[in-house]
Formats: C-alpha cells, sequence, structure tokens
C-alpha cells in the first residue's frame, strides 16, 4: 500500500467514526464532557430561593483531548489555538482566569511559540492561570501501575518547573473514567496535596459530598473536590448548570463550590458569551456570589473557611465509570504493560551497572521513552476508546520504548558477562542474570546449536549438575531449546556451563503427563473435554475449584454496550462457553510437561499450552487467542472452593480489597481470591502479563480477555446491523496467566514475587570463549524484607546520584534493609502498610538522603 493510500484510508476511517458520534450528538441537547448531560433552564435570571448563600469559584476550563477522535499532531493545533484564545479572554477583562493541565502541552508550545510560553507565564506569575496536575497527561488512572504514575509527576512536574518556576499543588484529572485508590499518597509525593475529579459521577459513585478528604490505602489523604456534572459547556450561559449544581449541594452542608466552564474536548477555553454571562450571574438579585478563580484559590480558601475535620472522610478508590474501558484494545493494554516493564528493568541494570561494571546509562533515550508511554496512557488513548489509526502510533511508541529498554539490557549484561571467563572451547556457557533484589530459583529457556545432543549434563557456577531437558527449538532444524533449572542470586548472576558428557545421576521427577492429565508433587492437572480443568492440590488434599472439573472456563457474555460501556457495571448475560477440540502432550521431560489444549466458540478459537515445572505449585498458561465476535466479553472463570471469599486486586504500588458483587474492577498483574476452607484460610491467586479488568462474583474469580465493540462508538449512537464497521481485537493476541493456589493469604504465598519475575524475566547471555576476572557469579543489590519490592533505580534527573524507590506490597509495617553493594553502602528504613519510600544514593560519599517522588 502506497503512503498515500494509507492516508487515504485514514482519514475514512477518522470520517467514519467522527461522522456516526456526531451525528448522534445532533439528538443530545446540551451534550459535553464524553457524554455528561446538562440539564437545561429556561428561566434565566431567576434564582431558586436561598442561591444567595453559596459561593461559586468559576474555573475556565479549557480541556483539550490530546487524542480521541483525531490524533495528537491535530491536538497540537488545537492546543495552540485554545491557549490563543485563553490570552485573548484574559486581555479582554483583567479578572478572568484559566485553568490547564498536561506538562506535554507547555513542551509542544514551549517548542514552537516561546513568546506564546512568556506570556502564560506572565498569566501564573499573576495567579490568573491556573497550573495544575503536574503530570505529563491526563492518564487514565486505573490502568498504568505506580511507576508510570511516578514518572507521570516526575517528567511533568520538571516541564512545569523549568518553563513556570513553579510546580503544581493541585492534581487535576476531570474526565479520567476512575482513579486508584494509593492515588492520594502518590499525589503527595509529588507535592499535590488536593484533587480534582468529575468521573465517576452523582449517579455512579456515592460519596459524602461533593468536598472530603479521601483517604488512599496506605492511610495518606488528598483533600478531593467532585466537578459537579461538568468539566465545561457549550461556550454560552453558565446559568443553567449552576442551578443544576445548587440543586445537588442542597442536599449537603457544603456552600463553596468550584464551577466549570469553557468549551473543551477538542479544546475551545473560556468565550465571550461565558464572561458575559458570569457578568450577568453577578448583578442578579438573589444569585450566588460568583468570582473567577482557580483551583489552586478554591482549595486554599476553604482550608481558611472550612473545619477541616468536619470534612467527610471517603476511605476507597473511585469507580466505576465506563468498565468497559479495561479490556478494549488488547494490543495497546499488553504494549503499556510490557513497556513499563522493559524500561524499568533497563533503567535498574543500567544504572546499577554504570557504577558495578561500567555500564552506560542512556538518560535522554529512557526519559522520552518513558515520555511517549506515558503519552499513550491519556485516558481516551489508554481506555481503547480512540479511533483505530491512533493504535497503530501508540504500537509504535511501545516499540520505540522497548528497543531502547533491549538495547541498553542485552548491551550493559554483554558487558558484564564479557568480563566473567569462560575456558572449555568444547562448552556452551550461559550468563544468567536476576534483575530481583531477592534470590530467586528460574526454570530458563535457551536455543543452542550443538555439535552433539547426548549425551549432555549442566552445571552451575560450582560445577553441582542441575535439571535440565531439551526440547524443540523455535526453528525447525540446527538448534535445541535447553531448559534449565537455574538458582540465581539477589540482583546478580550466575554462569552455568552445558557439556557433551555423560550426567553423573539420572534426573529423578516427581513430573508425570499422560493422556489428558498432568501431575507433579503438589500439583494434579486433568483437562475436561467440555473446556475447563480440574485442578487438585495434592498438600491440601482437596480441589482447588468448586464442582472439581470447572477452572479455567472460557466463558462468553452479551456486551452490547459502547465502546466505553456507560452506564454499565457488570457482565452478567452468558452465551455459552469455549469448548476443547483437541489435547495433545507437547512435550515431557524431568523439569516441565506441556499439554497444548484446542477450544473453540463461534467464530473463534484458543489454542492454549499448560505448562507445569517440577516442584512448582504453580500452573502457567500461554494463551493464544483468535478473536472473531461482535458484542461480547470472553473471561475466564475461576470458581474458587472457599467461603466468605475476599477479593484482593493490585493496584497501583499496592493492593485492595474490594466487595465480591460481580463488579467490572480494574486491576494490575493479580486478583486474588481467598476464604474459608475448614476452618483454615485458602485462596488463589491468578497472575497475567497483558490485562486489566476482573471481576469476582462470590467466589467465582474472572479475568476479562477480550470484546468485541464498534471503535470509538458513542452512547446514544446505536450499531446499525445493515451497516459496517471497524470492530476492536479482531484477529489474534496472545497473553500468560498463571495460577498459584495457596494455604493462608495472598501475603504469605509469594504473589507479588511471582508477578514482578513473570514481567521481568532472567537475562540470558550466550557467552563465547574468553578470558575474564569476575567470579562465577556475584550479587550487586538485596533486600532482607520479602514484602518490601525495589521498583525503580535510575539516575537522578538533576546529575548522577542514583535514585531508589521501593515501596511496602503486603499492607503490612515492614523494616527493610537495603544492602546497596554497587554503590558501596547500606540503608535501613521503616515502612507503614503501602508505604511507598524514594532514597538518594551519592555513591561518591556514600550519603543517602529519604526524597520524594520528584527527588527533592
Amino acid at each position: 500500500m502506497t503512503h498515500f493510500a494509507i492516508h487515504r484510508k485514514h482519514s475514512y476511517l477518522t470520517c467514519l467514526v467522527v461522522v456516526s458520534i456526531c451525528a448522534c450528538m445532533l439528538f443530545v441537547p446540551a451534550l459535553s464532557a464524553h457524554g455528561q448531560t446538562q440539564k437545561t433552564t429556561p428561566n434565566i435570571g431567576v434564582w431558586p430561593a436561598g442561591s444567595d448563600q453559596y459561593t461559586f469559584h468559576m474555573i475556565g476550563n479549557a480541556h483539550i483531548d490530546a487524542v480521541w477522535l483525531w490524533p495528537w499532531y491535530e491536538a497540537m493545533s488545537v492546543v495552540h489555538s485554545t491557549f490563543h484564545s485563553a490570552l485573548d479572554r484574559m486581555n479582554e477583562d483583567p479578572k478572568v482566569s484559566v485553568t490547564t493541565s498536561s506538562s506535554q502541552f507547555y513542551e509542544w508550545v514551549a517548542a514552537n511559540d516561546p513568546a506564546m510560553i512568556a506570556e502564560i507565564k506572565k498569566r501564573v506569575d499573576e495567579g490568573r492561570w491556573g497550573l495544575v496536575n503536574g503530570w505529563w497527561v491526563e492518564p487514565d488512572v486505573n490502568i498504568p501501575n505506580g511507576e508510570s504514575l511516578a514518572r507521570q509527576g516526575l517528567y511533568g512536574q520538571e516541564v512545569l518547573q523549568k518553563t513556570f518556576g513553579k510546580t503544581a499543588k493541585v492534581g487535576y484529572n476531570p474526565d479520567s473514567f476512575g482513579h486508584t485508590g494509593n492515588l492520594p499518597q502518590i499525589l503527595k509525593l509529588e507535592g499535590m496535596e488536593d484533587y480534582v475529579f468529575m468521573r465517576p459521577g452523582v449517579t455512579e459513585k456515592k460519596i459524602p459530598g461533593n468536598l472530603f478528604w479521601w483517604q488512599g490505602i496506605d492511610g495518606t489523604r488528598a483533600l478531593t473536590f467532585r466537578i459537579l456534572f461538568s468539566y465545561g459547556d457549550d461556550g454560552h450561559s453558565v446559568e443553567p448548570l449552576m442551578k443544576q449544581s445548587i440543586e445537588e449541594l442542597s442536599k449537603q452542608p457544603l456552600r463553596d463550590a468550584m464551577g466549570y466552564f469553557g468549551m473543551g474536548d477538542h479544546g475551545g477555553g473560556p468565550t465571550k458569551a461565558n464572561m458575559a454571562s458570569i457578568k450577568l450571574v453577578q448583578s442578579e438579585p438573589g444569585a450566588p456570589k460568583v468570582l473567577y478563580s482557580t483551583p489552586d484559590r478554591y482549595f486554599a480558601e476553604v482550608r481558611q473557611k472550612l473545619n477541616m475535620a468536619d470534612i467527610p472522610v471517603l476511605a476507597d478508590d473511585l469507580q466505576h465509570h465506563s468498565v468497559g474501558c479495561y479490556t478494549a484494545v488488547a494490543s495497546v493494554k499488553k504494549g503499556n504493560r510490557e513497556s513499563e516493564a522493559e524500561l524499568a528493568t533497563a533503567e535498574k541494570i543500567a544504572a546499577v551497572g554504570s557504577l558495578a561494571w561500567g555500564a552506560h546509562y542512556p538518560k535522554y533515550d529512557f526519559t522520552e521513552s518513558w515520555k511517549r508511554v506515558l503519552f499513550q496512557q491519556f485516558h481516551d488513548s489508554m481506555a481503547g476508546t480512540s479511533l483505530p489509526e491512533h493504535y497503530v502510533s501508540a504500537t509504535a511508541s511501545y516499540g520505540r520504548a522497548m528497543d531502547v529498554a533491549e538495547q541498553s539490557m542485552f548491551t550493559n549484561a554483554q558487558k558484564l558477562a564479557w568480563q566473567v571467563p569462560t575456558t572449555d572451547p568444547d562448552s556452551h556457557y550461559l550468563f544468567v542474570f536476576n534483575p530481583h533484589s531477592w534470590s530467586t530459583t528460574q526454570v530458563i529457556a535457551y536455543d543452542l546449536s550443538m555439535r552433539a545432543w547426548s549425551p549432555t549434563k549442566v552445571t552451575d557456577y560450582a560445577g553441582n549438575e542441575i535439571p535440565f531437558q531439551w526440547t524443540q527449538a523455535t526453528t525447525v532444524a540446527g538448534r535445541k531449546r535447553l531448559v534449565a533449572e537455574v538458582k540465581l542470586p539477589a540482583f546478580g548472576y550466575q554462569q552455568i556451563r552445558v557439556i557433551i558428557a555423560e550426567p553423573s545421576t539420572k534426573p529423578a521427577t516427581t513430573l508425570k503427563a499422560e493422556g489428558n492429565v498432568m501431575e507433579n508433587e503438589h500439583l494434579r492437572v486433568t483437562f475436561s473435554p467440555e473446556g475447563t480443568l480440574s485442578l487438585f492440590d495434592k498438600d491440601a488434599g482437596k480441589e482447588v475449584f468448586a464442582g472439581g472439573a470447572t477452572g479455567a472456563r472460557g466463558v462468553v457474555y452479551k456486551d452490547d454496550n459502547d465502546t466505553w460501556a456507560h452506564n454499565f457495571v457488570a457482565y452478567t448475560d452468558e452465551l455459552g462457553s469455549f469448548k476443547q477440540t483437541s489435547i495433545k502432550l507437547e512435550e515431557v521431560g524431568p523439569l516441565r510437561a506441556i499439554m497444548r489444549v484446542s477450544y473453540a466458540y463461534g467464530n473463534s478459537t484458543i489454542n492454549t499450552d499448560w505448562v507445569l515445572t517440577a516442584g512448582s505449585r504453580s500452573l502457567e498458561a500461554l494463551v493464544s487467542l483468535d478473536w472473531h465476535e461482535h458484542m461480547k466479553m470472553l473471561k475466564y472463570s475461576f470458581p474458587v472452593d472457599v467461603q466468605s471469599p475476599k477479593a484482593t486486586y493490585e493496584v497501583a504500588y499496592g493492593a485492595m480489597e474490594r466487595a465480591t458483587k460481580n463488579e467490572e474492577d480494574p486491576g494490575q498483574r493479580w486478583v486474588n481470591v481467598d476464604g474459608d476452607r475448614s476452618g483454615s484460610t485458602y485462596g488463589l491467586a491468578v497472575i497475567n502479563d497483558a490485562k486489566y479488568g476482573y471481576s469476582v462474583n462470590g467466589s467465582d474469580l474472572r479475568v476479562s480477555i477480550a470484546r468485541g465493540a464498534v471503535f470509538a462508538n458513542h452512547m446514544p449512537n446505536k450499531i446499525d446491523p445493515a451497516k459496517d464497521y471497524i470492530w476492536q481485537d479482531q484477529g489474534v493476541q496472545t497473553f500468560r496467566m498463571i495460577l498459584m493456589p495457596h494455604a493462608g493469604g495472598w501475603q504469605d504465598a509469594g504473589v507479588v514475587h511471582a508477578a514482578e519475575e513473570m514481567m521481568a524475566p532472567p537475562l540470558i547471555i550466550y557467552q563465547g570463549i574468553h578470558p575474564g576476572t569476575r567470579p562465577l557469579t556475584d550479587s550487586f543489590l538485596s533486600v532482607d524484607a520479602p514484602d518490601v519490592v525495589i521498583s525503580a533505580i535510575k539516575q537522578a534527573e538533576d546529575g548522577e546520584d542514583t535514585i531508589v524507590r521501593m515501596y511496602e506490597t503486603s499492607g503490612l509495617a515492614a523494616t527493610a534493609h537495603v544492602d546497596l553493594k554497587f554503590a558501596k553502602t547500606q540503608w535501613t528504613g521503616q515502612f507503614h502498610p503501602y508505604e511507598i519510600k524514594t532514597i538518594r544514593v551519592n555513591a561518591k560519599t556514600s550519603a543517602i538522603a529519604e526524597v520524594n517522588i520528584l527527588e527533592q
């Protein structure tokens, strides 16, 4: 396809979706803010009794979607014109103030119109241009992981400081579709103690008042305001929305609120008509007090005016709005998960290696790669609600980030491997590096070319034989895949050696596989023709799943929602399930067995390699889904056999318990259900590498896999069966899952470590024959507390100090001793439950200081 043809196709796609959505908007009065409907009030100038007791801080909001029904480069133009218009309105009336967010926008303007940035700075200095959020964009706040939300603030606040000489004090995500439970702590560590949001709205989430203390999972509180109905208007009179807001405020004691005006989504901002209507309200008898303001001014004044102890507290996350967004567009979800993990791993190796073995730290490349990932986290991008051509751009951004990460990881690991000697030209050597701060035993796989495959033995650094097996390589001929069990030190390496020689002993194994059964010393897996499996826990002496062979059922539900799944919280209308079509024992040896099972439903198929390893208490699934369904949702069902179930979801830098009412909920890499079994706690955790939507119905844990929605189809538009549409997620997608049954709570089962190891497996370097001065195994970093995880190691933004970020993962107080061997120093710290800590290490002086996310 020619370049011209590609653009013509994209133009057609854009017109197709934009026209359909705009057409539907014609039938909705005063539709704004992605479907937030405003009431119309005909009695302009007539105010309900008691209106004069209210004060409205009028926020001139210039909301711009960085992508949605347009590409990002159109948004650049919209930013420029919207900022130009806002400055014009401010010049026309010296009282007018404007608020906007997203540091990416300021960076665009600074690069192309420095004079405009200088004019904005004047308004910032006057207190009339409100700098809010301090994040790179207004992201989805459920799907990015903890480190991404940290980088949103780190790079966002850095731009504000460099451009305007100050940072944002108010977190600000009016258009995001939900807000994770650890956000108050993250915001505070980024210099923001107040927060503004709009979704979930008044019909979606009951809150104690529009102004409340939001308490996060670690106990941190943020003074939070929920916008009343809309973050903007149609550019005309502010009265209708203000009267609607008074009606809502009359149900609560709050009398001071923020009111929003100005056109948004595709930019625009405050209009002359807005300004004229505000002036009119200020002159009307019985009207509320109205003043131009900013979120900073509002929070400052209510802190002075109100007794903070009287403000209600909400200890919960802020859900549910548009629950289909957790699953829509599988490629952007998986790209985000993989990019986050690879960039963090590459930074760790480069930062530690720059001090320990002369590695290169590509700071500029890392920063630019992170910014591309952060941009794709913009809520309409990450949620899967943008146009299809945007996801071509998103894929390219993830490719860039992962290429930078891979180049850095393997180049720096090679530099270390070249310093570890290999001496026998008749042997093959593999250098295996563990990027985690704890020791671990891992099953690795690597394709090799050998002059002979048998007899063979594999030894560790000390010459001890280790379990292994040969299996089919990726290539058809010439190579075989070595699968070996390797014990690795904390953030360090071990060299293993493949020798053409008779092993001294025959490997002993309890692993068995034949027919439709696999088992090791802990688990027995039986596959049913119905498309399900039985997982028998030998240690517990019982089935994991209620009813026996009922686990891993691929259930298909009706999903006749728009792309967002507006006004919807639970998938309940079951249409059918995937059934087994074939089963084959693909591989069996002393170390692992693989059963390949195929399934079908409608026009779709699944091929799954179920992997059971000797000695393991978990079962892994390598899934390839070929999906061709429309307006349906696929979920995997795992009905855990427990009473009084509790569901715990991983969230950004922590975890939280949620109700088991079948509501669609967002989560990070894992979800766990445990409960009572014969007087003891028992449970199952499911970990994955690409999914974010989950639900738990009683004790039935369900992972949302794929939808079949139309791109950017917004309510109330209905799908016409006579028309052609572009459907999401059609075709092949791949992902992994790990099932971890466990006695006791999830905190003791190693769930967090397993999730980290899934996303950041050991690096394997093939070594040639060369001398070296380093030992055959070594460690550069370790933490003695199993529930404290080091999530980031990087160079400081303002120098060459090393930044180390860590958090408590189990919701329990902890003391952690961190041995920073690479910097020749140590640190010990106390953690409260789910606390995030960042330390700054000066390797030259061994000085260590605890800092915030902004590295200050």
